[in-house]
């Protein structure tokens, strides 16, 4: 099916391309959005008539949404949902959840804006766009976490799960040290408590006073000759 765009689409073409389209995206997108109409000489003429006001109706359309990007681009969305241990959603976050998350921010936007590639399943941050306009698309992230900690924690680029553990591994690591410290200590104390060994060469000396002394009375007794 051939289509008159009344607007720039993605991957299909600008504002009065006439464009071949399947029946069924034409039906269902394309026309019901008015984004196109049928490409038939009447319409042909409807639009060539008409094309100045479209095209000034499309540029002040942009610039109101030039204003609200301002505001979202690199937005941060928070999303708290249970999950799993897993990291696996009790359901999803899908483009309904993500329109109401924008709109209690502040940020009017039509739900058909929000475009979501595939449901959110998983906590963690993704991404996804918000077509404001169609020469004005803005990139935002889901920030999708079981608590307010971990959405701090994923907001700096870290995974809960390494947090966790990281924070496992420095408490084991810290008791490990506690008992060493405790081992080592008794065994210092006592020996602190001994007194310190003579040196070995006043052993020495003292031995051989010793044996001296044992000597001497020896000599005393023995009988002078005449």
């Amino acid at each position: 099916m051939q289509v008159i765009l009344l607007e720039r689409v993605e991957k299909l073409g600008q504002m009065g391309d006439v464009v071949e389209v399947k029946p069924g995206f034409a039906r269902n997108y394309l026309l019901p959005q008015g984004k196109a109409l049928r490409a038939t000489d009447d319409n042909k003429k409807r639009f060539e008539s008409r094309r100045s006001q479209i095209e000034a109706t499309s540029l002040t359309r942009r610039t109101e949404a030039e204003g609200v990007a301002t505001k979202l681009r690199g937005m941060v969305l928070p999303l708290i949902r249970q999950a799993s241990e897993g990291d696996q959603l009790y359901g999803s976050v899908s483009t309904r959840d993500i329109h109401q998350a924008l709109t209690d921010a502040g940020i009017t936007v039509e739900r058909r804006q929000v475009l979501l590639e595939r449901t959110i399943k998983t906590v963690g941050l993704h991404k996804l766009r918000v077509a404001l306009h169609p020469e004005v698309i803005v990139d935002i992230t889901a920030n999708v976490a079981r608590s307010e900690g971990e959405l701090e924690i994923q907001a700096r680029g870290e995974r809960p799960s390494d947090v966790a553990a990281r924070a496992e591994a420095e408490t084991e690591a810290a008791l490990a040290a506690e008992e060493v410290f405790e081992a080592g200590a008794a065994p210092a104390e006592l020996a602190a408590e001994k007194p310190a060994p003579a040196p070995a060469a006043a052993t020495a000396h003292a031995d051989d006073d010793d044996e001296d002394e044992a000597e001497k009375p020896s000599q005393r007794t023995r009988p002078r000759r005449r």
